[in-house]
């Protein structure tokens, strides 16, 4: 193989040759296919999702085309991949994965359930066997591992990147495996998805927030596929496309630093991924709403005797959700510290439709808003990046007006931390089943549930009769 930049070769060695053994990595991945699908399948429900699926070209139907799952659609693998990672990612409800970047693992499946099904129908076409859904699960867990690896040590946003550069990345090798790359041809297609580069994270900061950050990643995934294609079809790769002088990726983007890895690629990442299992909410805020929930007993009726709501995080939640002033869409609201505490400390819960613009106009909102005081606690900042703790910790305190404090409640880790995957994983399938509900009657979501929750029978099933179930 010709002399390949380290990172990328790294990629393409991990995702030709690793053999994964992990017990717990498989039935992480099949609670987070579970989990994926019923977002995607709730996201469903609002119509500035559903309008952006579809062909390019309406009605348009190709032959053992991609499905995607809970609409009648029928497409090639690339615009499929598109509209299950729009789907998955709307609602901000899919897992997350948080280091020195942040971002959603399971943006890939988008790519990877897409192209699994594409080529599970050709497979039986020519009559030959079609994937499995532990095939799926494999290459769910080496995107994760993927894009989760890069994230550990390396911020993309700090250059104003958008992470969903790393969904590319990830899609890309592994959709190449999938299509029966050689080790050669996934660096090819991985140093062109480098060269791609990505977004700016223009659209995830006021004064421009907007609902791209809610299909960014199906549009990320979708061009991983594509990637994958090309170079399947013969194209080209770049073997120094991140070091070339002047002209490659780390020059002239990182300032000529390679990329540094805290660890080789295992399966690392989907055995400590972070559940949204709860309530959707940007995930450094996750802790903070459950602290929110914890005092709303305590608030509720004495909203007017609150002086001062105390606000300990860590430096990457005020860099990315802190915000004052006007909140202008969901997308806004949904990226907002403090808005989501209010809703927490009003309600004592906290759902997708809180985000929408009726349920924003509850003046109390913007009262509590105005009252809230936000402070870095260091060592909350420190165990964020402490390898051995991942934790995403907030603490709240309410001062009254009469100069009384209220408990002070501090949460280190989210119901869907590592930690607290025994206590997770049951409600994960509560979640499941609530979404599932938004669209199919009863007898339907049973079967998908109790299918989800089988992982030997699981596992076997080929992938286009689990895609045909939806």
């Amino acid at each position: 193989m010709k002399t390949v930049d380290d990172a990328i070769l790294r990629i393409a060695e991990y995702v030709s040759e690793y053999k994964i053994d992990s017990t717990e990595a498989y039935q992480t991945a099949r609670a987070c296919l579970a989990d994926s699908l019923g977002c995607a399948i709730l996201a469903l429900k609002y119509k500035e999702c559903s309008k952006l699926l579809g062909p390019v070209v309406p009605g348009t139907i190709v032959p053992n085309g991609s499905r995607v799952p809970g609409t009648s659609f029928i497409l090639d693998p690339i615009r499929a991949a598109f509209n299950i990672g729009t789907m998955i990612r709307w609602l901000d409800y899919n897992d997350t994965w948080l280091a020195a970047e942040w971002g959603h693992p399971s943006d890939n499946i988008g790519g990877l359930l897409a192209l699994s099904d594409f080529l599970s129908q050709q497979r039986i076409a020519d009559g030959k066997k079609p994937l499995t859904v532990h095939d799926l699960l494999t290459a769910i867990i080496k995107a994760h591992e993927i894009q989760g690896g890069l994230a550990l040590l390396n911020s993309f946003n700090r250059i104003g990147f958008d992470h969903v550069i790393l969904v590319k990345v990830a899609t890309t090798a592994v959709a190449t495996h999938l299509l029966g790359g050689s080790k050669e041809q996934i660096a090819d297609a991985v140093s062109n998805a480098w060269i791609d580069t990505g977004p700016l994270r223009t659209y995830r900061h006021a004064p421009n927030t907007g609902s791209r950050k809610s299909w960014a990643a199906g549009d990320a995934t979708s061009r991983g596929v594509f990637l994958a294609y090309l170079t399947m079809q013969g194209e080209k790769g770049y073997a120094t496309a991140l070091s070339a002088k002047k002209w490659g990726f780390y020059d002239v983007l990182f300032e000529g630093k390679p990329f540094a890895f805290q660890r080789p690629f295992t399966s690392y990442v989907m055995e400590n991924v972070l559940f949204k299992i709860a309530f959707p909410a940007e995930f450094h805020a996750q802790t903070a709403v459950e602290c929110a929930f914890k005092l709303h007993p305590l608030v509720e009726g004495k909203l007017d005797r609150i002086e001062k709501i105390e606000i300990e995080t860590h430096e990457s939640a005020i860099r990315i959700i802190d915000k004052t002033g006007p909140l202008y869409n969901p997308a806004d609201r949904d990226h907002c510290l403090q808005y989501m505490i209010a809703i927490g400390l009003l309600k004592g819960n906290l759902t997708a439709d809180d985000y929408e613009e009726s349920e924003s106009k509850d003046p109390r909102i913007d009262i509590l808003r105005d009252k809230m005081h936000v402070i870095e606690n260091v060592q909350y900042s420190k165990d964020y990046h402490d390898s051995d703790k991942r934790s995403i910790a907030n603490a709240l305190t309410i001062h009254f007006n009469d100069g009384t404090p209220s408990q002070r409640i501090a949460i280190e880790y989210p119901l869907g931390h590592r930690r607290r995957h025994q206590e997770g994983l049951p409600l994960l399938f509560d979640k499941l089943r609530n979404n599932l509900q938004t669209q199919y009657p009863e007898t339907k979501v049973k079967e998908l549930c109790e299918l989800f929750q089988d992982h030997d029978r699981l596992c076997k099933l080929p992938i286009n009769e689990l895609i045909s179930k939806f």
